[in-house]
Order: C-alpha cells, then sequence, then structure tokens
C-alpha cells in the first residue's frame, strides 16, 4: 500500500455493477466483503478493491479522512 494507492481510492470510481460511478473508498462493506468471498477482479480495480476491504475490515476507514478533506 503506497500513499498513491489511498488518494486512488477517493479518485477511482467502481465501472460496473450495482454501484457503479461510486467512488471506491465509498463502497460498502458488504460488497467488498462480496468481492473478498468470491474473488477479486484482475487489474487495478481488483487490487484496488481488495485494499479497501482490508482497510473497511480493520475498521480503518479513517485512514482516507485527511485525503478526502485536502479536496
Amino acid at each position: 500500500m503506497t500513499a498513491q494507492d489511498l488518494e486512488r481510492l477517493l479518485s477511482v470510481a467502481m465501472p460496473y455493477g450495482k454501484y457503479k460511478d461510486r467512488l471506491i473508498a465509498d463502497l460498502p462493506g458488504h460488497y467488498l466483503n462480496w468481492f473478498a468471498r468470491v474473488g477479486f477482479p484482475p487489474g487495478e480495480i481488483g487490487r484496488l478493491l481488495a485494499l479497501m476491504q482490508e482497510l473497511d475490515h480493520n475498521g480503518l476507514r479513517t485512514l482516507l479522512d485527511p485525503l478526502r478533506n485536502r479536496k
């Protein structure tokens, strides 16, 4: 995980599915957990979803707050 990865969570939107166009950082935990169960998609989206799921699962969503406040 890098600082750029955290910034990407706040700038990349989900490209498909029920939460299409919602920022990765704003996806609900149950949706992220579903991906963890069935498998994350390949590529950057999958990597970001996995990172966000780890943050959510471990109660670390607040790590993104300072980055949100900069925008």
